[in-house]
């Protein structure tokens, strides 16, 4: 075979297998598509959409502020206070928070808070913000408004006071409903500490029916907060959240240099109401009274006793209702008119709250036995004034 037949069988086969590539190209072109790589899925990490430029604010207690504030007022005083009276006398802590100037005959001035509590002009505050003076002024919130104030009425066994301004067009506060008040509650308290104008303090409720203080008052119920309360805040509001007066600033316990320490008290709207609406409408607060001197019943006495509730009658006035009605000192005093007196601030409620001259049951214990003494209620007298510090 020649070389020329040789290159003529070869020149014939490839253009046999270019024809037959041609063909399959054609009818499958699949059959030479490249063949797809399998990938993972990307991860996809979503992130949080950007905060709005403007609009978006922390939580703000703006609202309950602007509602309460334009009727918390300062209260200035001034004349001759005669022994004016130290509302705790005998506690160094408790003294810091009014000063060591009071309780002496001399000029004074004192610098306070107040509640505006009636678009008519009645503002409530503390009885020690205005005892022994002889000239009393509040400026409004507007820190431009001075105006002149009288004393309507003031109940020493609270320490609370009712001042009338001569204006029928105040802002009014809205009082809180003390039911609702849970220790845990946020609290702001409102008014003006060391005279530099109206601030306003963040806290919330530590503790409620706050008693046995070392305060010279007789009834005790306080609200305790850790809201900063300072010289100057006496007087003044402590709202909710809402903006709604839950109570009237009072006390607190204060450091060495006289500053809040976070334990502060305040009289709790339920007393400061009753009070106020007594000396509104009469000028002065009249309480029940039967005589008796309670004592707590503590574990090791109720145990002793054989009884689980009540307070220990430990002393009966002479010719007093409780002695007529046949009261007896060691009888366990169970309830006033159905009413509980699981401790002697509760008894005392509940005696104050009796009407003068009206029928009142105690149920008492003695002996192991339940029975019921009927006391014709008496008003109770004027508290005694400690006599004051020097």
């Amino acid at each position: 075979m020649t070389i020329r037949k040789l290159w003529l069988i070869f020149a014939q086969a490839a253009t046999v297998a270019l024809a037959a590539l041609f063909a399959v190209t054609t009818l499958k072109p699949e059959w030479f598509a490249p063949r797809a790589v399998e990938r993972a899925a990307p991860v996809v990490i979503e992130r949080p959409a950007p905060a709005p430029a403007s609009g978006a604010r922390p939580a703000s207690y703006h609202d309950a502020v602007t509602k309460a504030a334009p009727a918390v007022v300062n209260v200035f005083t001034t004349g001759s206070a005669k022994g004016g009276r130290r509302p705790f006398p005998d506690d160094p802590l408790f003294r810091r928070y009014f000063g060591d100037t009071l309780g002496e005959d001399r000029p004074a001035s004192s610098l306070g808070s107040g509640v505006i509590i009636s678009p008519k002009g009645y503002v409530l505050t503390n009885n020690h913000v205005v005892e022994g003076m002889d000239r009393i002024e509040v400026l409004l919130a507007d820190g431009r408004t001075r105006l002149g104030a009288k004393l309507v009425g003031s109940d020493v066994e609270t320490d609370l006071a009712v001042l009338k301004i001569d204006r029928d067009d105040l802002p009014a506060i809205t009082l809180g409903a003390p039911e609702s008040v849970r220790i845990g509650d946020v609290v702001l308290a409102i008014g003006n500490p060391f005279g530099v104008g109206q601030t306003v303090t963040l806290g919330i409720v530590s503790a409620l029916g706050r008693a046995g203080l070392p305060i010279d008052t007789t009834y005790q119920n306080f609200i305790q907060t850790d809201a900063a309360i300072n010289v100057g805040n006496s007087g003044g509001a402590l709202v909710d959240a809402a903006g709604n007066l839950i109570g009237i600033n009072t006390a607190i316990f204060a450091s060495s240099s006289g500053g809040s320490i976070g334990i502060g008290f305040a009289i709790p709207i339920s007393t400061a109401r009753t009070v106020m609406e007594q000396i509104i409408a009469d000028g002065s607060v009249t309480r029940g009274y039967v005589g008796i001197h309670a004592q707590e019943m503590t574990p090791d006495l109720a145990e002793s006793l054989k009884i689980s509730g009540g307070v220990l009658i430990a002393g009966v006035e002479r010719n007093g209702p409780a002695e007529k009605g046949g009261v007896k000192p060691g009888d366990v005093l169970v309830a006033v008119n159905g009413r509980a007196t699981r401790d002697p601030a509760a008894m005392l409620d509940a005696v104050a709250a009796l009407a003068p001259g009206s029928q009142a049951t105690l149920r008492l214990r003695r002996s192991q036995g339940e029975l019921d003494a009927v006391v014709t209620v008496a008003r109770r007298p004027p508290a005694q004034r400690r006599p004051p510090a020097r």
